[in-house]
């Protein structure tokens, strides 16, 4: 049986080799080679295959390092767009564009000048310091100034509204600038004002006070005879100091209030003082603790002429005795 299979195998073989085609001999001689552009163009010329007979094969092709990639030119309305835009755009030194702030408000609000109050000022949490920056007015201040401080500029007038809505103002200070006029109501309406220095500057009249002051300093300006409102100082009973010397004064403003600490009247032209400028002549028992410090030198006065005047003070007033 295992004869007869490979004699059937065998035949099978045999039969297989004789069908099969001659294979011929393939010359590979250089001159199989040599062919012309013309040629080569026909060899890859595809226009002519059947479209049944074509094999697609798809893959993915990075370009290369120096092939331009094709960008379709922009419309003539986007260019223009695009010029406007560029031309709107403010341009830094280096040619970067100007970013607008992340927090609108962050700098404080615009001066005259369209400056932020904080990058033209210098603003370290709630203090403003607007020292000698040649300022010729009151810039608008952030809502939670507490401290302002603006010395050494060219401010002539406060006006009505420059501290309007600064609920948590405590002290302003506006030291050797050019102001000769005040609003009326320019300090009236600051709840927490605490702290007033107005001193060498051109004022003639002093505004009506906050009565929330506990310090004043308005020396060296020019209030003269009628600088100063009757009683200005009367209903404020926690003022502690209250500076005006240089002021061409010719009497002490009255009443003083009760806890005042130190008056200077330096440099003025206070002629007379009465008995009851100090003391309470009714109460011979009254005693007035506080007040410690009086600064009457560089006035016409003659203290040695009132002695009843100073019974009830600590310390004796500083001035002329002759």
């Amino acid at each position: 049986m295992k004869t007869l299979a490979r004699l059937v195998l065998g035949l099978v073989i045999f039969d297989a080799a004789v069908t099969a085609p001659t294979l011929e001999s393939i010359n590979y001689d250089s001159e199989t080679y040599d062919a012309t552009l013309e040629d080569l163009d026909n060899f890859y010329n595809y226009e002519n295959i059947p479209v049944d007979r074509v094999e697609f094969e798809i893959a993915t092709v990075m370009p290369s390092g120096n092939r331009e990639l094709f960008t379709p030119p922009p419309r003539p309305e986007e260019a223009q767009e695009e010029e406007e835009e560029e031309e709107s755009t403010p341009r830094l030194i280096d040619g970067s564009s100007l970013q607008e702030p992340e927090f609108t408000g962050v700098l404080g609000p615009h001066t005259n000048e369209d400056f932020p109050t904080c990058l033209l000022c210098t603003c370290i949490s709630t203090t403003v310091y607007c020292d000698d920056h040649e300022l010729d007015a009151i810039p608008p201040l952030p809502k939670n100034t507490a401290y302002f401080y603006s010395r050494f500029n060219r401010i002539k007038k406060i006006n009505k509204n420059d501290f309007a809505s600064l609920s948590d103002l405590r002290r302003i200070d506006l030291t050797s600038n050019l102001i000769s006029e005040i609003d009326e109501d320019a300090f009236r309406k600051l709840p927490q004002l605490r702290e007033l220095v107005l001193r060498d500057n051109k004022i003639r009249q002093l505004p009506e006070l906050p009565t929330t002051l506990t310090f004043i300093d308005i020396s060296n300006n020019r209030l003269g005879r009628k600088g100063i409102k009757q009683e200005a100082f009367k209903d404020m009973y926690d003022l502690h100091h209250l500076y005006l010397t240089d002021n061409n004064l010719d009497h002490i403003p009255l009443p003083l209030p009760e806890n005042l600490r130190a008056l200077h009247l330096q440099n003025n032209n206070i002629l007379e003082m009465h008995e009851d400028t100090f003391c309470n002549v009714k109460n011979v028992t009254y005693i007035r603790k506080a007040l410690e410090d009086i600064r009457l030198d560089g006035n016409p006065i003659n203290l040695s002429k009132t002695p009843q005047a100073y019974m009830c003070l600590p310390r004796l007033p500083i001035g002329s005795l002759v």
